[in-house]
């Protein structure tokens, strides 16, 4: 979709593929399946291209939810809405192995996440997913659910008002959690669609799919990036801290990467380096609420930490993001 706007106005897709690690014959075959990486970054790419902060809002508001195929047909046609939120959690990863989603009905809570990403980078594609999730709730309950909460881990100023207008809410940022909570209601909603015998038969087609998809293979590396977003922003990106998470003792942790040349103190670094350029150059954030979310107490600290990482401090690579994008 995000091709597909670029080349409605005329930009060539090639380079920018490219520039994502990927090629325009991987992105026009259909049972292609693309590394969560590089969709993140090319929707980046693409958002910029298109000098549209809100690609990933807008792409959610013009598809085709037929498009998804498999998935959507188990969901349209299961009994209750509580039924087709627990099939999404069972059944996503045939559409992209990188989303988990979770349902806890007694909240009429959806949580999403994401592995093998470092979730503070991506913007664009959790903004798809949840605003899509809204809009697919409603399709197959034939109502107008306003979420009661809806919370991005990655940060905004503000709500934007179009995603006010189609939420009928606030959106909290900067949160623990990338969470949609609706009202108490919705667990009593049947689907408008229900079908028991095309229900039945889709979900053994399903069940056969999950069962010949080769086994989730996660790099190490992209698990401690994983785990290290959301302990920045605290101060708790510590070793042991993540090897916990990763039910691991630190010692473990630590021979498991250097078994592929890896340091935690090298990935935690490039983690900060990473994400330090993204909000620079993707957002309004200040420095001083940048250099908070990457750790640092101080602005200082995280202007020289800037400096050996590119050369430049934060406020000049600012500058020329800004200039790059005039002209």
């Amino acid at each position: 979709m995000a091709c597909a706007k670029l080349h409605a106005i005329g930009v060539p897709l090639a380079p920018l593929l490219d520039r994502a690690g990927l090629t325009v014959d991987e992105v026009e075959d259909p049972t292609r399946r693309l590394e969560v990486v590089a969709q993140v970054k090319f929707l980046k790419i693409a958002a910029d291209a298109l000098q549209d902060d809100l690609l990933g809002f807008r792409l959610s508001q013009a598809f085709e939810m037929r498009e998804i195929g498999l998935l959507y047909y188990i969901l349209s046609s299961s009994d209750s809405f509580v039924d087709a939120m627990s099939n999404s959690e069972r059944y996503t990863s045939i559409v992209n192995d990188s989303i988990k989603i979770t349902f806890e009905a007694n909240r009429a809570a959806i949580t999403i996440d994401c592995v093998g990403v470092q979730r503070l980078s991506d913007r664009h594609q959790f903004e798809f997913w949840l605003f899509s999730i809204v809009r697919l709730c409603r399709q197959i309950t034939g109502t107008r659910l306003a979420p009661k909460r809806f919370s991005f881990r990655h940060s905004r100023e503000a709500t934007p008002p179009e995603c006010r207008t189609f939420l009928g809410c606030d959106v909290t940022y900067g949160a623990d959690v990338d969470e949609i909570v609706l009202p108490a209601q919705v667990k009593t909603l049947p689907i408008i669609g229900a079908d028991p015998y095309l229900h039945e038969m889709l979900v053994q087609y399903a069940d056969e799919a999950l069962a010949t998809r080769a086994p989730e293979r996660t790099s190490l590396r992209s698990r401690v990036e994983h785990a290290i977003g959301p302990l920045l922003p605290h101060g708790k990106a510590k070793a042991t801290i993540v090897a916990k998470e990763l039910g691991v003792s630190r010692r473990t942790l630590a021979r498991l990467l250097a078994a592929e040349g890896l340091t935690y103190s090298g990935i935690l670094d490039q983690s900060k380096a990473d994400l330090a350029k993204s909000y620079l150059t993707h957002g309004d954030l200040s420095i001083s609420q940048i250099a908070w979310l990457l750790g640092y107490q101080e602005v200082s600290t995280f202007t020289h930490a800037f400096k050996r990482w590119y050369g430049i401090s934060p406020t000049e690579l600012r500058s020329a993001a800004g200039s790059a994008t005039a002209d």
